[in-house]
């Protein structure tokens, strides 16, 4: 059976400069993936890659079986792929309610979405606090908590996470990544692109190391936070 997603090969280019060289991975139905790398390894451009923002310049992306050449980003979601993308983008002026609506603009099964609705208010009880204000006023981290109960209303097969603990407080980031582990629990499919490398390596099943546009290093969470080079690189240890 092949895995829920499978990348391979893939090579992206800004231009003459390649971002992405070539790299492979496959995420598993069920498992929390992660990427980590310095800023600048190419791990934004491999997720706006697959929700089909960027076009590839190179090798294939297979979802649920299906070629992503060429998809468009709106079917990418509609075939169960969401991202929840690096800066959060949600739409200032509408409410919080209505942002997490909009993530459900391709469903029509209104019962369903009205479920999921409610497990975003059971996720993130803030939310459910502030529904009827205005996004553009939460803080940065209810912000990230909307950004993220967004992505779960279209009820993703794959739900890729760019830098959600981004710019938050130690407080915060700590309520988002114990959010990330429980959606792991629940069945959640994960790909998560996270400069804090020792919360991902924590919650990861497996994990990849990019540099420079390359994959270098892959392995299980475990075996990776255990790894001499990637505790002395990402981690801070000596």
């Amino acid at each position: 059976m092949s895995a829920l997603l499978e990348v391979d090969d893939l090579r992206v280019a800004y231009g003459k400069v390649e971002a992405v060289k070539g790299i492979s991975f496959t995420v598993e139905e069920g498992e929390a993936v992660t990427l980590i790398g310095t800023n600048g390894a190419g791990k934004t451009t491999t997720l706006h890659t697959l929700s089909g923002l960027l076009r590839p310049a190179g090798g294939s992306v297979r979802f649920r079986g299906e070629d992503l050449a060429g998809v468009p980003a709106h079917r990418v979601v509609a075939l169960g792929l969401a991202h929840c993308p690096e800066g959060r983008h949600i739409f200032p002026s509408l409410t919080v309610e209505e942002n997490l609506f909009l993530g459900a603009y391709l469903r029509k099964d209104a019962p369903g979405i009205a479920d999921d609705l409610e497990r975003a208010y059971t996720l993130f009880e803030r939310l459910r606090e502030r529904r009827a204000q205005a996004a553009g006023t939460l803080s940065g981290g209810e912000q990230q908590m909307l950004a993220m109960g967004r992505a779960l209303m279209c009820r993703p097969a794959l739900l890729m996470l760019d830098e959600p603990s981004m710019g938050l407080s130690p407080i915060m980031m700590r309520k988002i990544m114990d959010t990330v582990a429980e959606l792991r629990r629940t069945g959640t499919t994960i790909l998560l692109v996270e400069q804090n490398a020792r919360a991902a390596l924590a919650l990861a099943d497996r994990a990849y190391v990019m540099e420079t546009g390359r994959i270098v290093l892959e392995g299980t969470g475990t075996e990776l936070a255990r790894a001499e080079s990637v505790r002395k690189a990402y981690l801070g240890e000596d």
